[in-house]
């Protein structure tokens, strides 16, 4: 009866169409379904946040209790305290060698809200977005939030998953508006080599399109690769967004923080919808912010180093389970496994291999057409090497029995 009646008065609620256009984000479903088991006492073998399993860095943490202490608890500007700008400008030119000011940074409520403000404030109803398919799964729904078209440039597991300018011109339209590019990637934790992020740039130069850069997982990668941003490709600035993030770098992500650099009328348009809608970022979590732009950057790679151990032994462990490829990625912290040879008329997709890996064997992991790429399926290593060994027993156990 209750079930009736919460259905009945649901549907007669008239929501906005803008929040219509968009979904739950599939990764937090994925979540919300480990954290119900392991409320049970169930041991879940969790592939599944998308997040640091380190603390955040000591002189961090310092940071906000001294903001408290100082009673650094009142209203900023909207676009963030001055010496935060100031020193994310000053802290990306010395990693990634880019020239910003000040008046060209804006600080936001995290990387979400970062990409999401310069999506909302550049694209009209109509308008088309490029993004790299398989692409991180928040992309699409904001393009649709703000009434435009995503369009997906198509990669492919034989070329490592990496998004391509030649690609991204076939599919571009008069009404092509942006592209954004997400390197290192979530989920395939692919990364754009310079000279391809090169040609990336020069293409939407040439067509008068903004490219933005979702640097998000910069400093996590892997081999010869090194951290990169293409701000450092002279002359890139005029149609080039920056969408940076504290959250994987530092081990911050539940303090919400990230920031915008760009040209100053994006800023600004940015700027004025923050305005309306968060104000500041929270005020003693800018002072953690400040000090991990003038910190030490030691717990990063040590993070890093970390990182590296534990993507090597989830590579083996997954590709010695019979059925299953995967491409090595070169950063993040990500494995993005081929499963499609355990499909069968029980379990057609891998929407149906993680809920069935959920039930029978307590893992959690996140299907790929979460992500626009059936067949796959993204596993987190932010996690112990010990938690890895039981997660792959697991997966070992169920693909073995998966008729």
């Amino acid at each position: 009866m209750e079930q009736a009646t919460a259905q009945k008065s649901a549907e007669a609620i008239q929501l906005a169409d803008a929040v219509n256009r968009i979904n739950v984000s599939p990764t937090m479903a994925v979540l919300q379904e480990a954290e119900k088991l392991k409320a049970q006492g169930i041991d879940v073998a969790d592939f599944g946040p998308g997040e640091p399993d380190f603390p955040t860095p000591e002189h961090i943490k310092r940071a906000v209790i001294k903001a408290l202490d100082d009673n650094k608890t009142k209203y900023t500007p909207v676009a963030g305290i001055l010496p935060l700008r100031q020193a994310i400008c000053d802290w990306h030119k010395a990693q990634l060698e880019s020239s910003y000011a000040p008046t060209e940074c804006v600080v936001n409520v995290g990387g979400k809200h970062a990409i999401f403000n310069a999506v909302c404030a550049l694209i009209n109803p109509g308008d088309e977005v490029i993004i790299g398919a398989p692409y991180w799964v928040s992309y699409p729904d904001m393009v649709k939030y703000a009434g435009g078209v995503p369009v997906f440039a198509e990669t492919r597991e034989n070329d490592a998953f990496m998004l391509r300018a030649s690609e991204i011109e076939k599919v571009m339209t008069p009404k092509t508006k942006m592209v954004i590019a997400n390197s290192p990637s979530n989920p395939t934790g692919a990364v754009i080599p310079p000279n391809e992020f090169a040609r990336i740039e020069d293409l939407c130069k040439r067509r008068g399109v903004w490219l933005l850069s979702d640097e998000c997982y910069s400093h996590f990668v892997y081999k010869d690769a090194k951290p990169f941003s293409v701000a450092s490709i002279p002359g890139s600035k005029d149609r080039l967004i920056i969408a940076g993030s504290f959250s994987k770098t530092f081990a911050m992500t539940g303090l919400r923080l990230g920031y915008i650099l760009a040209p100053k009328p994006i800023v600004d348009a940015i700027a004025k919808l923050q305005s309306q809608s968060t104000s500041n970022p929270t005020s003693i979590i800018q002072y953690a912010g400040l000090e991990a732009m003038r910190g030490s950057m030691d717990s990063v790679h040590e993070m890093l180093t970390e990182y590296a151990r534990r993507r090597e032994h989830i590579l083996n462990g997954l590709r010695a389970i019979p059925g299953i490829t995967c491409v090595a990625p070169m950063g993040a912290f990500y494995v993005f496994p081929n499963v499609s040879a355990h499909f069968n008329p029980k379990m057609p997709d891998t929407t149906a291999v993680a809920k069935q890996l959920l039930e029978r064997e307590h893992v959690a992991v996140t299907p790929g057409e979460a992500f626009g790429a059936p067949g796959y399926l993204r596993l987190s290593y932010a996690t112990s090497i010990d938690r890895i060994d039981e997660g792959l027993r697991r997966l070992t156990h169920f693909f073995g029995n998966a008729a």
